[in-house]
């Protein structure tokens, strides 16, 4: 019984279900027991826009968060209020307002959800104060207490409830959103592993291409995880410098942390070719060796995210340690026959075996991560503003048309407007569900809006038809106080993972609290759908002609940031080996910076392949682009795997012209992609360094020979990302106007 309650709590959709119940469940009580049934609707609807705004914090700055979070929704509800009788002030405002708040996201991702969450109550406010909007609303309130200004108040009262349990939750569990994020982290590091243990794989006519796609897509879910990781255990660490040392289950997690991110460096690194040792080995098992270890390390990576979860010692599989020493037997195999043909493969296949072996000693330390202090820096950069001027200096950076976050702004407060002026000329009372079905469904992309709209329309007609049953077939209003409570946690429980699901939830709970507050439910349900078909529609006629922010005409210049953070994570690696190893805050930024670059690159591709035709005709050659720029970046990681201080070959002529040519190339690239300008520059020169680098390692000692063969396979990258850069500059795919 102990193990399985332990399983139901690892899991965070229904820890955070139980806190949403325990907040529904609460007020739906207290209205009961005081006679004041119609105080559902607004007390609910202040809890969702709470529960919109909460993000994984300490309890100090969720306490801090919550009272701007109140303070904004003060300013909200009551401006509304003020504002409804004079539509054209009241439109001014939400378009102005819509407009602030979503800049302040450029703030932060706890200023993101404040912002969203406060616009969302603002209509709220408004569908539950405006005239005839819900007869009987106020019954619950006896007169001379405030009528005018009760919508408001109520709303604030549901928030504040859910803010002070999330704050109580925060204090009692302060590490279980750490340990829920590391468990998330340790699962896709495993999907990652598992699929690059595909690369391995000896079969000719293999779509190598395609599968690298595949690892840079997976590799974008690792580096978000790894982000969010970082900023949740940042938030337990302190901002302050003179924090003391974490102690206890946070330095458990922090080793964890650093853990996973050189599980993850050297699970991105690339020694080969691979498909090249498919032909070159063919008759050999020692590419199914390799790749058998790497499954092996991927499943353990996903057996420590279950240990996460369900708070059990992680025990590694000994299948793994066989695996390893069986690849070891195999290269040595292969060594004894002297092949000169297998020469420079193996070579590569053991800086692999060194990589997969150090990659296993970090599974052995995840078996006990409470083993001592980690050593060197483990500092964390404070992404966070320092001070008014710095989160004014963030806006303000994003202040032009040039910006998705502007772009984005402008045609939210454009589309609400729009949502309202429709509502005026088809229900000026009940049509409020115009403009809020155009916040939900507005996003920044249109490829993420179009999905939206789609999931929006379909799960609220799910949800009114389900809606309608219930009705039907329970009249009695405790039991409907009942569905209303379960469909407030369905609703929270999948509105990050399944959308439509999610909006049948919220289309549910909003029936039942109109019926216990009105008795008029049926009312409601041919308004609803029609008003989220005219608001789905504004939202994507927004999307198409308002600054719309296409990621193919976008692709240029977000390749180009891939290839400027590469540069600088090459830089930072050759620094390292000529001072020694060590894993310093400059060096974990410069990799992550490249990782992070390279994610948003995935990204921007996905969401240009969901846009029309005539903006992603050079769809190809982007996917090609990708593929090139992840498969340098693997290079660049297995460079910093094996990174250590040479002790002869540091100062070597070729190893510092082959990396200087590549960071300089590197940056002329990028140069070229933001530019459109003509690349300068003899490109053979790049074939010309990487075959005097694998000429000089034939016969250079074991770490410079590594050296020279990871730049090596960097020069001879460049040629094809020079080509493919000027294909995409011809092409039109650069910043947009």
């Amino acid at each position: 019984m102990a193990g399985w309650a332990r399983r139901l709590w690892a899991q965070d959709a229904l820890v955070y279900g139980v806190r949403v119940f325990i907040a529904l469940s609460g007020a739906m009580a207290v209205c009961w027991w005081l006679d004041r049934v119609p105080l559902v609707t607004p007390i609910f609807l202040g809890i969702i826009a709470s529960a919109i705004a909460e993000t994984d914090d300490n309890w100090r700055g969720r306490l801090r968060a919550l009272l701007v979070t109140l303070a904004c929704f003060a300013t909200a509800a009551f401006s509304v209020e003020a504002l409804l009788p004079w539509p054209v002030w009241f439109v001014a405002g939400m378009a102005v307002s819509t407009f602030g708040f979503t800049m302040l996201g450029a703030v932060g991702e706890r200023y993101r959800a404040i912002a969203l969450a406060t616009v969302i109550l603002a209509l709220y406010t408004a569908i539950s104060v405006a005239p005839g909007a819900h007869p009987g609303a106020h019954q619950g309130v006896p007169r001379g207490e405030g009528l005018a200004w009760s919508v408001p108040t109520w709303l604030l009262a549901g928030a504040t409830w859910y803010g002070l349990l999330s704050l109580l939750w925060c204090a009692l569990f302060p590490h279980q959103p750490v340990r829920q994020n590391l468990a998330k982290l340790y699962g896709v590091l495993g999907a990652y592993l598992r699929l690059k243990a595909s690369l391995f794989e000896p079969v000719r006519g293999v779509d190598v291409e395609r599968r690298r796609l595949a690892l840079a897509q997976t590799n974008g879910r690792v580096v978000a995880a790894l982000n969010t990781t970082k900023e949740s255990i940042f938030s337990r660490l302190g901002a302050r410098r003179d924090a003391p040392p974490p102690t206890g289950r946070l330095l458990r997690h922090l080793n964890l942390y650093f853990i996973a991110q050189d599980i993850h460096e050297r699970a991105s690194s690339s020694h080969h070719h691979y498909n090249d040792w498919a032909d070159v080995l063919f008759h050999s098992d020692v590419l199914y060796r390799c790749q058998r270890v790497l499954q092996l390390q991927g499943v353990d990576c996903t057996r420590l995210a279950e240990a996460l979860q369900t708070h059990e010692p992680f025990v590694r599989d000994p299948a793994g340690e066989r695996a390893m020493a069986d690849l070891h037997d195999s290269i040595a195999h292969l060594e004894n026959q002297r092949q000169s043909a297998w020469q420079r493969p193996l070579r590569s296949l053991r800086a692999l075996a060194r990589n997969l072996a150090t990659l296993s000693g970090q599974l052995d330390a995840a078996t006990h991560p409470d083993g001592g202090e980690r050593l060197g820096d483990s500092s964390l950069l404070d992404r966070s503003p320092r001070s008014l001027a710095d989160a004014w200096g963030r806006v303000r950076a994003q202040l032009h048309p040039g910006t998705p976050l502007f772009r984005h702004a402008t045609r939210l407060s454009l589309a609400l407007a729009a949502g309202y002026v429709a509502m005026q000329l088809i229900d000026p009372v009940h049509g409020y569900w115009i403009p809020l079905a155009t916040l939900f469904v507005c996003q920044p992309t249109y490829g993420a809006t179009v999905t939206r709209v789609s999931q929006r329309i379909a799960g609220t007609a799910v949800g009114l038809v389900v809606g309608w049953a219930l009705l039907k077939l329970f009249p009695s209003l405790p039991l409907q106080a009942l569905i209303a409570v379960a469909a407030g946690v369905l609703f929270f429980v999948t509105r990050t993972t399944r959308y439509l699901t999610a909006t049948a939830a919220i289309t549910l709970l909003v029936l039942m609290c109109f019926n216990q507050a009105t008795g008029e439910a049926y009312a409601l349900i041919l308004p609803r759908l029609f008003d989220t078909l005219i608001g789905s529609a504004i939202a994507t006629v927004a999307m198409m002609v308002v600054l719309p922010d296409w990621q193919g005409r976008r692709l240029a210049a977000v390749a180009a940031q891939a290839l400027q953070a590469n540069g600088q994570y090459l830089r930072e690696i050759m620094s390292q080996y000529a001072t020694g190893k060590e894993d310093d805050l400059d060096y974990r930024l410069a990799r992550r910076t490249a990782h992070n670059a390279d994610a948003a690159f995935s990204t921007a591709l996905s969401h240009m392949l969901r846009e029309p035709r005539h903006v992603r005709s050079h769809s190809q050659a982007g996917m090609r682009m990708l593929v090139l720029s992840h498969t340098l970046l693997n290079y660049l990681s297995a460079l910093g795997a094996h990174r250590g201080q040479l002790a002869e070959g540091v100062d070597d002529p070729l190893v510092q012209e082959g990396a200087r040519y590549a960071v300089e190339r590197l940056e002329a690239v990028a140069r070229t992609l933001r530019t459109r300008e003509a690349l300068e520059g003899d490109a053979a020169h790049g074939e010309t360094l990487a075959t005097a680098l694998e000429q000089a390692a034939d016969a250079a000692p074991d770490t410079l020979r590594l050296v020279q063969t990871q730049l090596a396979l960097v020069c001879r990258q460049l040629a094809l990302l020079q080509a493919l850069a000027a294909q995409l500059a011809a092409r039109g795919a650069g910043p947009q106007a």
